[in-house]
């Protein structure tokens, strides 16, 4: 029997941004979604009032922007951000207050088990294999050498040889969705949770972890300089379009409280 598409709430009312519709009737997009339109709306319409669009742009219902109107909205936050200088003294205080930002890479000392996906393989059943590892090794003694028996019989990785021992390593020593995992949390010991990666599941105990010895300010000058413009940039972007919305005829669309937009 084939599936019967919900009904289309073509009378469900259209937001509006000074009068433009956001998006066609009985297609509201989710909220996060539909603010993003509104903020993108409200920057082309400054765009328009400043001349730097043509009057005869149209937005879109589907939310896509012209290429003309991305660019005037590039010149129009180019004119229209008041952002702070960042002297050479206002980097020394940003790297002061929190040198470790701008350090060198953590290096964490770690082993695992691997349970590989192969061609073939019952996911459902590997994945119940693992658990039930992770679990006795959570509850077993670090000095009974559990870990390393483990890694021996069950890996599927040439580590498993050497206890499942991988040395020390950084973020960009490991696959992306590992290194997500590890690396910037405070967890040392068996991970309480499954690592999914390309290669597998993984059981992961954290030896050790150390961070990389912040390097000098000259070292990193350029670094912060570029972090604290960033921000600047984000934070008069926010003020901005809080100006421009509290000027604004909205129409069953909210921006009051919501996060700070990313302009595409």
């Amino acid at each position: 029997m084939l599936a019967v598409p919900p009904p289309v709430e073509a009378d469900r009312p259209v937001a509006r941004v000074n009068g433009i519709a956001l998006h066609a009737p009985g297609q509201r997009p989710e909220e996060a979604a539909l603010r993003q339109r509104a903020y993108s709306e409200l920057l082309r319409q400054a765009a328009l009032g400043a001349g730097l669009l043509d009057a005869a742009d149209v937005p879109q219902l589907d939310g896509s922007m012209s290429a003309a109107a991305s660019l005037a909205i590039e010149a129009l936050l180019e004119r229209a951000l008041q952002l702070p200088v960042i002297d050479e003294a206002a980097c020394r205080r940003h790297h002061a207050a929190q040198p470790r930002r701008f350090g060198g890479p953590e290096r964490v000392a770690l082993r695992h088990v691997l349970f590989a996906v192969t061609p073939g393989v019952d996911l459902n059943a590997l994945r119940k294999r693992a658990e039930a590892l992770l679990l006795e090794l959570r509850c077993a003694s670090a000095q009974d050498g559990a870990f390393g028996k483990a890694a021996a019989e069950l890996s599927n990785c040439p580590s498993g040889a050497h206890g499942g021992a991988l040395g020390e390593l950084t973020a960009a020593d490991v696959v992306p969705e590992l290194g997500k995992e590890i690396f910037g949390h405070a967890e040392v010991g068996v991970l309480p949770r499954l690592v999914h990666s390309r290669h597998g599941l993984h059981v992961v105990e954290v030896l050790k972890r150390e961070l990389g010895d912040p390097p000098p300010f000259e070292q990193v000058h350029a670094a912060v300089a570029q972090s604290m413009r960033q921000h600047a940039w984000v934070l008069a972007l926010r003020q901005y379009l809080q100006r421009l919305a509290g000027t604004a005829e909205l129409a069953h669309v909210s921006l009051d409280g919501a996060d700070t937009p990313l302009v595409q």
